[in-house]
């Protein structure tokens, strides 16, 4: 028997009025794939780079890659979840701005009973990002107690969560961000040093903080802007990992500048290449849920919205206007 489901979704690409909120039929799930009711929908940039098009989705297209909430039907071969199963996950197809939709088994998640819906979906993509950056996308030699690392946008949503549990692995993070309220943020949350981009250069501040030597790293969700002074923030042989790019993407570099900068690495990572198998998923979703229900890291829920209302908040997003996480209630 089919669902009516009340789902936010583009006909065409362009800004945040491009986002109606339409009824649509849901059905049953096929093999390998479950039904979820949501309670709480997570909202992420991707989201964005999505409406925009910037990343291209068939049309019409339903957005979202994050939600939490209760399995209300199994497809044949599913084994890890039930009917009734509390339930959070991060991955596509998009499709999560709804009430209730169809997709893929594979990457979701049981949710632990001590973490509630909002907090499952305000901290699946975010965290699962941050757990493959500070555990999985690492310099030469690794990540060791003390080192510096660099991480712009500290107080956004993957920021926040990265500020926490950098110290909880004993790292030195940098955080950047735009304003003294949230670079406050940032360093109650566990930044050990912070910088207004907007009130200093981030990177003569980086150098004095690390003696002239630089960090081993720059994560940057930034892009256009951050990415040449980035460069030069790095320690010989040091990493740049790109995984996003909120003010636009950098501009084409010649490799060989990587070379008279210091032998550096660049790498652009994609959440969905570490989470491509049900095993690894379940494995970073594990690590993400144990940090989350010790309280060394706490999910930072500052926005909400109604499902009805995912204009305004794409509006704050791309505004720079939000801190921590933003949900969707259907």
């Amino acid at each position: 028997m089919p669902h009516s489901s009340k789902t936010v979704r583009i006909d065409q690409t362009g800004g945040p009025e491009q986002l109606k909120l339409v009824d649509l039929e849901v059905g049953e799930p096929g093999p390998g794939q479950i039904r979820i009711r949501h309670h709480a929908v997570g909202l992420n940039y991707i989201d964005v780079y999505h409406r925009t098009g910037l990343y291209p989705l068939p049309l019409p297209a339903a957005l979202g890659l994050e939600g939490a909430g209760v399995v209300e039907a199994v497809g044949e071969g599913v084994a890890h979840l039930k009917v009734g199963d509390r339930a959070a996950y991060a991955g596509g197809p998009p499709g999560s701005y709804c009430e209730v939709r169809v997709m893929p088994a594979q990457a979701v998640c049981r949710l632990p009973d001590a973490i509630s819906f909002e907090t499952g979906a305000a901290m699946m993509l975010k965290g699962l990002t941050a757990q493959y950056l500070l555990k999985r996308t690492q310099p030469q030699g690794g990540l060791h107690p003390g080192d510096f690392i660099l991480f712009h946008a500290a107080a956004g949503g993957v920021g926040l969560i990265a500020c926490q549990w950098a110290k909880v692995l004993g790292l030195q993070l940098i955080g950047t961000a735009g304003s003294d309220e949230k670079c406050a943020l940032a360093k109650e949350l566990g930044a050990a040093h912070v910088i207004n981009y907007n009130k200093e250069d981030f990177l003569p501040r980086v150098k004095e903080i690390t003696g002239g030597k630089g960090v081993k790293v720059v994560y940057d969700s930034v892009g256009k802007d951050t990415w040449d002074r980035s460069l030069d923030c790095l320690r010989p042989f040091g990493l740049m990992a790109s995984f996003g790019n909120s003010s636009g993407p950098p501009a084409p570099f010649a490799p060989g500048i990587l070379g008279v900068k210091g032998s550096l690495y660049v790498t652009r990572q994609v959440l969905f290449t570490h989470i491509a198998t049900r095993e690894v998923n379940q494995e970073m979703a594990d690590d993400l849920f144990d940090v989350v229900g010790s309280g060394k890291v706490k999910i930072r829920i500052d926005q909400r919205f109604p499902l009805a209302n995912a204009r305004e908040a794409h509006v704050a997003l791309e505004a720079r206007k939000t801190t921590g996480s933003t949900i969707l209630q259907p």
